[in-house]
């Protein structure tokens, strides 16, 4: 039985199947994303959206959908489907769906009748291409099959209306057409892989409404332009093959393409492997480097999700190599802009004061993935060069203080993870001595002193990190530790925060920590009562006035809630660590169990990944962009641990 798999009883429920989402990507930007009954419900959904570097930074949806029809007797039934108010459905091709199946790639299977027409969709790698497969499993009489291609051109975060202004022409090409409908964009080319016909009658289908931009308050109704039709017979037993491209393709290659293609595909078979497919879907190969794109369907390269995703998402799932490419392309970027204050075109955000901090804390992980000599002779110079750019105040807003501690200001301008704001101010204006800043700091002169503390010629260097260390955590307890038993989430002047945030997590979860084991107990017993969730750790705790458990409503009030309560499961990661650290292997039996709450969310949600957040109480939504890499990365990385310590505890007792 597939691991996800879907029977007609759920599809044509469509309370139940519209809130399930599929994606789909080709590791360059562009992607597929739409519901698993093909009825998109979001503005950035589409059959091929794809990034256009000569026109912006965003994603473009190019072909929103195809509607098939299948023809017999001279009768039509639409298998399309698409909303355009309240419970109005039209055509309504979700009743013939009789199973839909994502174990290697999505395969859909209708039936019409006596007809049964399966549909399979394959993104090619680094190509902006999609191929659909479709084969006439069962036909008792002769059968047509017909496509409407419906188009947007258009940013994935805008709006398509009626207008004069398109291009309606529409060119022949080798078993296919191809348009353009605005200067500016690429040429659109849809082709079949056997001869077809093209009926060539353009019209606008008006008023398409997206529910999940309706309940998140923006405008949410679309006009998208349909050419014409494609028509082709079919036969039982036959399959063809439909690309839409930006470039035109050769039909004769479409399977030998197609069948290459699934040879590089993980089968997702299992909780693992489904967030191992996952996980390489964030990946961003470009001429200037290789990447990690934040989330899907509205991010792209984001400094410290990249930097918190990339052990999760490569050495987790042996992808050494790719860890190598990245890291490297993102530590030439950083030494670039500490240099020359020159800023990367692909990576945003990589001018915030905690990003060498952060780099550390990655390269870290390479080290629990082989060991001290073999990370130090490829990253041991860089960590060294990032922890004296710190000594030396080399870096844009991290201050290097007496004490030993870090400080920075995000009184006007959000700097750390908290970045929700409103009107450019800061809705938690976390500045001065901030938690993980201070935690990460630490364990970086801890991490460059393991490194060095064998190797000859290098013991006043060490002793030197090791007089900071000491400065470093006992101004760390002195400034975070408070009267309650666990820390300040930052602390500015006189003022000291005392919500109870995931930070605590993380300052108790990374490798070194400022406090002994007893006091790691305290904090995390804390963070188990207040901020542990079947999906993550919440950001802020219910017990504080402010917590707001849900991200819904106008942007305005998405801003305010997005770190007041919602739960973040790539902070599971850092708690994991933080139990192991405390209870060791007897802590092992919880964590699994833990791990269940993010292997029920493979059906839900965006099936086979994690959404941004989910809501801080039950029954625990999923909110937020759809798949991001910092949760799949953080899970896929606590597994890695778990197995890890699997094989320790069955060792002790052979």
């Amino acid at each position: 039985m597939s691991y996800l798999k879907f029977d007609k009883n759920l599809m044509i429920n469509l309370e139940q199947s519209l809130p399930k989402e599929m994606l789909r990507t080709n590791k360059s930007g562009a992607y597929h994303c739409t519901t698993i009954v093909g009825c998109n419900t979001r503005k950035q959904h589409g059959l091929l959206v794809i990034p256009i570097p000569e026109m912006d930074d965003k994603a473009h949806v190019l072909l929103s959908s195809l509607d098939e029809s299948v023809i017999q007797h001279g009768a039509s039934f639409n298998l399309g489907l698409h909303q355009y108010g309240d419970n109005v459905f039209s055509p309504n091709g979700h009743k013939y769906i009789r199973e839909f199946n994502c174990e290697n790639v999505p395969v859909m299977t209708f039936r019409v009748g006596g007809v049964v027409l399966t549909k399979e969709k394959v993104f090619i790698s680094h190509e902006n291409r999609i191929l659909i497969k479709y084969t006439l499993v069962e036909a008792h009489s002769p059968t047509t099959l017909r496509f409407r291609p419906m188009l947007a051109f258009r940013n994935a975060n805008d709006l398509c209306v009626e207008n004069d202004a398109i291009n309606k022409d529409v060119r022949l090409t080798h078993n296919g057409v191809s348009t353009c409908l605005y200067s500016g964009y690429p040429e659109l080319f849809m082709q079949f892989s056997k001869p077809v016909e093209w009926i060539n009658e353009g019209h606008w289908y008006k008023g398409i409404e997206y529910t999940k931009d309706k309940v998140r308050g923006i405008p949410y109704k679309e006009d998208l332009w349909v050419p014409g039709y494609f028509e082709l017979p079919i036969k039982k037993g036959e399959s063809i093959i439909f690309s839409a491209s930006t470039y035109e393709c050769d039909p004769k290659k479409f399977e030998k393409t197609y069948d290459g293609e699934l040879t590089t595909r993980t089968c997702r078979t299992s909780f693992f492997n489904c967030l191992k497919n996952s996980a390489k879907q964030f990946y961003l190969k470009k001429d200037s480097g290789t990447y990690i794109m934040a989330g899907y369907p509205w991010y792209n390269v984001r400094a410290r999700d990249e930097l918190i995703s990339l052990p999760g998402c490569t050495l987790a799932i042996n992808h050494e190599e790719d860890y190598f490419e990245i890291l490297d392309t993102f530590l030439s970027a950083l030494f670039r802009f500490i240099d020359k204050g020159e800023k990367d075109p692909t990576i945003g955000e990589i001018d915030l004061p905690d990003i060498p901090l952060w780099t550390i804390w990655a390269i870290q992980q390479f080290r629990r993935h082989t060991d001290s000599n073999e990370c130090r002779k490829r990253y041991g110079a860089s960590v060294r060069r990032l922890v004296e750019d710190i000594r030396g105040e080399k870096i844009r807003n991290l201050k290097l203080n007496h004490n030993g501690l870090v400080s920075s200001n995000g009184q006007n301008t959000p700097v750390t993870w908290l970045s929700a704001s409103i009107n450019g101010q800061p809705i938690i204006p976390r500045t001065g001595y901030i938690l993980e800043f201070n935690a990460l700091w630490y364990n970086a002169v801890k991490f460059l002193i393991s490194l060095y503390e064998n190797e000859k010629g290098e013991e006043a260097y060490v002793a030197s990190l090791a007089s900071l260390a000491e400065k470093i955590k006992l101004s760390f307890l002195d400034t975070f530790l408070n009267d309650y038993g666990y820390l300040y989430d930052y602390v500015n002047g006189s003022y000291t925060d005392l919500e109870v945030r995931p930070n605590l997590a993380i300052a108790i979860g990374l490798e070194y920590s400022p406090l002994d084991r007893r006091q790691r107990k305290g904090v995390l017993d804390l963070c188990t009562r207040e901020l542990l969730t079947p999906k993550g750790l919440r950001s802020l705790s219910p017990q504080s006035f402010a917590y707001n458990p849900t991200y819904v409503g106008n942007p305005t009030e998405r801003e305010y809630a997005v770190h007041l309560g919602p739960a973040r499961p790539w902070l599971f990661g850092f708690y994991a660590d933080a139990y192991f650290k405390v209870f060791g292997l007897s802590g092992l039996s919880f964590i699994e169990r833990m791990l269940i709450g993010y292997e029920d969310e493979m059906t839900e949600g965006c099936i086979g990944s994690l959404s941004e957040m989910y809501d801080g109480n039950p029954p625990y939504t999923g909110r937020g962009a759809v798949s991001t890499a910092k949760n799949v990365g953080e899970i896929l990385r606590t597994i890695k641990t778990v197995k890890q310590m699997t094989k320790l505890l069955t060792a002790q007792s052979e």
